[in-house]
């Protein structure tokens, strides 16, 4: 019996886990009709092919050029931010300078801001250098995580031993080599883990395109989307390319976890010193 009940216990939070994502994925095949007669889990109103040829049609075919601008944005930002994220950790971890446990709990008092409240700083600050409207305005906000240096600094302790970098100095290796040759190669669990936060943050988020773009042809996906979802009540058809669009959204996401997890799962095993 207890193994029944818990075994229905996880049926049923699977079902509400998924429910939302099986809604998305009939409700992207149902035509306008449908979608406003809240008309879904029935066999009626599906026009798939209607919805996307709609959506590779409508205001010229903007949306796939919305998914690539966010695409530049993702994998850029969140490749560059994990980067520095890691190259800070190591150094926060491997090295003495002085004032570095303030340094890093100026990095920790970052974690605790809410992105959503630096938005307009930054704002005035891109303004001032003349980025607003311009690809740069979303880029270089995202190469930054204050969650990411100290991730960085968790896994870099935990990955890479001192032992081996000592003997790499003895080799009369320098301390970018050790860096590049060494570390980096251990601490690439850390590196996709941050990555992939990133890279989930900066895909998702639109506050900061929000504020920075005021032209269309530059907005993220995430952005356009909004936009559409506000007009459709002068529009109720663009309610089908709303949610069509995010199905295809999501694809990105899902497709580099399930690249990426092979070197998340090898950090388990990495920086052992034999």
């Amino acid at each position: 019996m207890s193994g029944a009940a818990v075994n229905t216990a996880l049926a049923l939070a699977a079902l509400y886990t998924f429910f939302p994502l099986l809604w998305m994925l009939v409700a992207a095949a149902k035509d306008p009709t449908g979608m406003a007669a809240g008309d879904i889990f029935t066999p009626h109103h599906f026009d798939l092919l209607g919805n996307l040829s709609g959506l590779v049609h409508e205001d010229g075919g903007i949306y796939f050029h919305w998914f690539l601008n966010s695409l530049l944005y993702a994998f850029g930002g969140s490749a560059v931010c994990a980067l520095i994220s890691v190259a800070a950790g190591y150094a926060f971890d491997k090295y003495t300078f002085p004032g570095k446990e303030k340094l890093f709990g100026v990095v920790l008092l970052g974690v605790l801001v809410p992105s959503s409240a630096t938005v307009l700083p930054l704002y005035l600050l891109a303004s001032k250098v003349h980025l607003v409207n311009t690809v740069w305005a979303v880029l270089i906000p995202s190469v930054v995580n204050p969650f990411g240096v100290y991730l960085a600094r968790v896994f870099s302790t935990g990955y890479v031993p001192d032992e081996v970098l000592e003997a790499a100095r003895v080799d009369g290796a320098g301390e970018l080599r050790v860096f590049r040759s060494i570390g980096l190669p251990m601490l690439k669990s850390g590196f996709t883990t941050i990555m992939l936060f990133q890279f989930s943050a900066i895909w998702n988020g639109f506050f900061l395109a929000l504020v920075m773009l005021s032209d269309k042809s530059l907005y993220p996906v995430s952005l356009g989307l909004f936009i559409w979802q506000n007009n459709v009540i002068e529009d109720p058809a663009l309610i089908s390319f709303v949610i069509c669009g995010s199905v295809i959204a999501v694809i990105p996401v899902v497709a580099l976890f399930l690249c990426l997890q092979r070197f998340w799962r090898s950090g388990l095993t990495a920086g052992s010193v034999k």
